[in-house]
């Protein structure tokens, strides 16, 4: 897209969807977040780090992989693991490979926590997001948002 494509002004289209994603960055992990803290008094971040560990081989992952796969800056991955680590949900250690580095390790009781939240977070979910797209393209949907994390994520790198 040349230059002045890019600052050709939002059409009317454009500019609904537009306001409609922005509110909903706002409004709906709010939302989310309220109905996971009232169900497992965990955050989103919390569980997201919990699903990333369960969902990682040996139920770990580096510290900075985890953080830029949920989105957080190194030192808030460090507060956030920390936290897991005083409810007894996740273990840090040292990465044996590069000693600078370390590992954060689901532990039982915090896969516990996550089985304990996600059924009521899987409600949220579908009541705050999913039963909204009705006939949407889920794939183009999903394509979508994965091409705007990568293109943002790469610019901030």
């Amino acid at each position: 897209m040349t230059g002045d494509e890019q600052s050709r002004p939002l059409d009317d289209r454009e500019i609904r969807a537009w306001k409609a994603f922005a509110r909903s960055l706002i409004v709906v992990p709010r939302a989310l977040e309220a109905d996971l803290l009232q169900h497992s008094s965990m955050t989103m971040g919390e569980y997201q780090v919990l699903v990333m560990l369960s969902e990682s081989p040996d139920r770990s992952s580096r510290m900075s992989e985890l953080a830029a796969a949920v989105g957080l800056s190194a030192s808030r991955m460090t507060r956030l693991i920390d936290g897991l680590r005083r409810r007894g949900w996740v273990e840090k250690i040292r990465d044996r490979c590069d000693r600078r580095g370390a590992i954060a390790v689901l532990r039982p009781d915090g896969l516990v926590a996550l089985d304990d939240a996600y059924p009521a977070h899987l409600v949220a979910v579908r009541r705050h997001v999913m039963d909204h797209l009705g006939e949407v393209d889920l794939g183009a949907l999903a394509a979508a948002l994965e091409s705007m994390v990568e293109m943002t994520s790469g610019a901030q790198d």
